[in-house]
């Protein structure tokens, strides 16, 4: 699994196990839900600064993200 995708995975778990949709998420990390959407389908790039708003959102640490 690439990192693209292991990212995706984990943005969903997280989100998830906060109860969130998407749009909830979306709002939490001020990102727009379309992008969040296709960070979880692994159809984007993030930057490092993407990232570290996700993980702020999520409380959780930027490297988990990937893990």
């Amino acid at each position: 699994m690439g990192i693209r995708q292991r990212l995706a995975a984990n943005l969903r778990k997280f989100r998830l196990d906060k109860g969130w949709s998407q749009e909830e998420f979306a709002h939490q990390a001020d990102i727009h839900r379309t992008y969040i959407s296709d960070l979880e389908r692994g159809a984007r790039n993030p930057s490092i600064e993407v990232i570290e708003r996700l993980a702020i959102a999520l409380e959780v640490n930027a490297g988990a993200l990937i893990d």
